[in-house]
């Protein structure tokens, strides 16, 4: 449980970060269009913080693998999701771009199993 809530923890504090990065370092840096993109991989991330964050909170209430297994991929897809997003938005290598379904995915897979433990255990 206690794992997740950092990993939240450092997560909220990377995407506020980030974000503000993305809104004053970056910009007239970057094109308009990859200024989106940085943004999307803040929103995701921050979203996603919020789910390892709710992950650390279930894991005291329903102590079932499922839920372990949903806060490690969170945290899978934000570096995949995120961090490809992040590293196409300033170097423009498209095969970062191609990594980004891959955690979009990974936070599927987590929903499923979030879902799945709350349907069966609550």
């Amino acid at each position: 449980m206690k794992l997740f809530l950092i990993l939240g923890a450092i997560n909220g504090f990377l995407a506020v970060a980030l974000g503000a990065f993305g809104a004053h370092g970056l910009e007239g840096r970057i094109s308009e269009k990859a200024l989106n993109t940085w943004e999307k991989a803040v929103n995701y991330q921050m979203f996603h913080t919020m789910a390892l964050l709710v992950t650390g909170l279930l894991i005291s209430k329903i102590e079932n693998v499922s839920v372990m297994w949903a806060g490690w991929i969170f945290f899978i897809g934000i570096i995949l999701f995120s961090g490809s997003l992040y590293i196409y938005s300033v170097s423009g290598i498209k095969t970062f771009a191609m990594i980004t379904p891959l955690g979009g995915v990974a936070f599927l897979i987590g929903w499923v199993l979030v879902g799945y433990a709350v349907v069966k255990y609550l």
